[in-house]
């Protein structure tokens, strides 16, 4: 079954234009979803609206969106007030400039969609843009309503077709410092850094989504499963806490090296490896 799109509109870049559609490229969908249950009858339990301080329901027609500018006032906005806030939409998706790939934060990212052509003669026109911008190494960005905001999009190719990425607003980033002030301004030098650096060079990997688990994921399918089978379930019990060792402890164990002898050679050896090899050539050379 094809997926459906989410939206369909226009790119268009400089005078050329071709139709293409939005398809969601990460979805949750999947993932095991609970009902609340009334524990009493076995009955889903339904959400209400009631008022805070009656406790009356309040019916969907006189619910309505509210600012609070003080405690317990509010500014009341209609449906239709809100809905004329909503920006007009042209279905464009207008580039607006072309940048290296690596000037975008990717802090900023947000979601990404599936960009294609929505029909068959706007293939070539596709094509041309996505491989106008391969050659160039370059991502575009443009921008559009999208689901009732004008929202800014970092275009880029991706296999036959390209990815668009929603980017949040700068005002909705928070400044860096506010998480990292507090950090000590700490310089790591000598063993304890040859040490780190070893262990980064014995972890050396690539990255492959497909080996990653959802643990949470499994572990709930497996216990309704079992529900399912009317198996007992087990309470897990709390894991024990280990004992606190030191930085440069932890170092020595992660680099497989409790003694100090073996980690010495580890950390050292592109120096001591490299001084190693050369003498052992040397000699082979005197010897013949």
């Amino acid at each position: 079954m094809a997926p459906r799109a989410n939206w369909k509109g226009f790119l268009k870049v400089g005078e050329l234009t071709c139709p293409v559609a939005l398809f969601t490229a990460a979805s949750t969908s999947e993932r095991i979803a609970f009902h609340t249950i009334n524990r009493a009858t076995g009955n889903r339990v339904r959400r209400e609206f009631v008022d805070s301080e009656t406790g009356k329901p309040v019916e969907h027609d006189d619910q309505v969106k509210g600012y609070e500018i003080g405690s317990g006032e509010f500014v009341v906005l209609d449906p239709d007030e809100v809905s004329a806030a909503v920006p007009d939409s042209d279905k464009t998706l207008a580039v607006s400039a072309f940048l290296r790939c690596a000037e975008i934060d990717d802090v900023y990212f947000d979601k990404p969609y599936y960009l294609a052509p929505s029909d068959k003669h706007a293939e070539e026109a596709f094509a041309l843009i996505r491989e106008g911008m391969r050659k160039k190494k370059v991502a575009a960005l443009a921008q559009t309503v999208l689901f009732r905001r004008v929202r800014t999009l970092l275009i880029r190719p991706y296999g036959e077709g390209l990815i668009a990425t929603t980017l949040v607003f700068d005002y909705e980033v928070r400044p860096a410092k506010e998480a990292f002030d507090k950090i000590s301004d700490i310089k790591i030098k000598g063993e304890m850094l040859e040490l780190a650096e070893h262990i980064i060079r014995t972890k050396n990997g690539t990255f492959d989504p497909g080996k990653f688990d959802d643990r949470y994921e499994a572990a709930l399918a497996s216990l309704v499963k079992a529900k399912i089978d009317g198996k007992k379930i087990e309470v897990r019990k709390p894991a024990e806490r280990g004992k606190v060792i030191d930085l440069m402890e932890a170092l020595r164990q992660s680099a497989g090296s409790p003694d100090g002898k073996k980690r010495k050679t580890a950390a050292r050896g592109t120096k001591a490896g490299k001084r190693a090899k050369s003498g052992d050539a040397a000699s082979r050379r005197k010897a013949s």
